[in-house]
């Protein structure tokens, strides 16, 4: 009984090999925060290091992303990441929403949600693990963002709209 079990393990693992799916290497920056909002070196490199994986047109997949199921679950994770904020489209956004993406930044930084301890863990990613002082510059960073928005733009043009549920009959 246990070999079949692991002859049908071992097939699923050979067979999920070959199951296709689209990595995140477009590397398309038309829309990038970048084009309309000032990146000091210290940031940039502390969003290359610690956000750009899984919030960018563009991943640095690590070796072990080849394998599978990993690859699969790295895959599943860029995109979920992308689908909450996207700096390659940051722009291409209502303004509004992008004032809100640097509010949920700020609070998931000083959280320390972000990155995810999954993403850290076990000493992987090392270099993403942010310092507390690296919070604090990118923390502040995305408050002189927000500042500017602030002062360059009308107050309404800021804030989200609420959206209507449909009226239940």
């Amino acid at each position: 009984m246990i070999k079949k079990v692991s002859i049908v393990i071992v097939v699923i693992l050979v067979a999920i090999q070959f199951i296709p799916y689209e990595k995140n290497v477009s590397d398309d920056n038309t829309y990038h925060i970048s084009k309309s909002y000032n990146i000091p070196d210290n940031v940039n490199m502390i969003l290359k290091n610690a956000c750009n994986d899984c919030h960018t047109n563009l991943t640095r997949y690590p070796w072990y992303s080849s394998v599978e199921p990993v690859g699969l679950f790295l895959n599943n994770h860029v995109t979920d990441g992308k689908g909450h904020l996207n700096f390659s489209e940051f722009t291409n956004r209502p303004l509004a929403y992008q004032n809100h993406k640097l509010e949920e930044t700020i609070e998931m930084v000083e959280e320390k949600e972000m990155p995810l301890p999954s993403y850290t863990y076990l000493g992987l990613h090392a270099e993403a693990k942010m310092t507390d002082e690296e919070r604090e510059i990118l923390i502040s960073w995305a408050k002189d963002q927000m500042a500017m928005l602030k002062a360059t733009y009308p107050a309404d043009s800021l804030v989200m709209r609420r959206r209507t549920p449909p009226p239940t009959e």
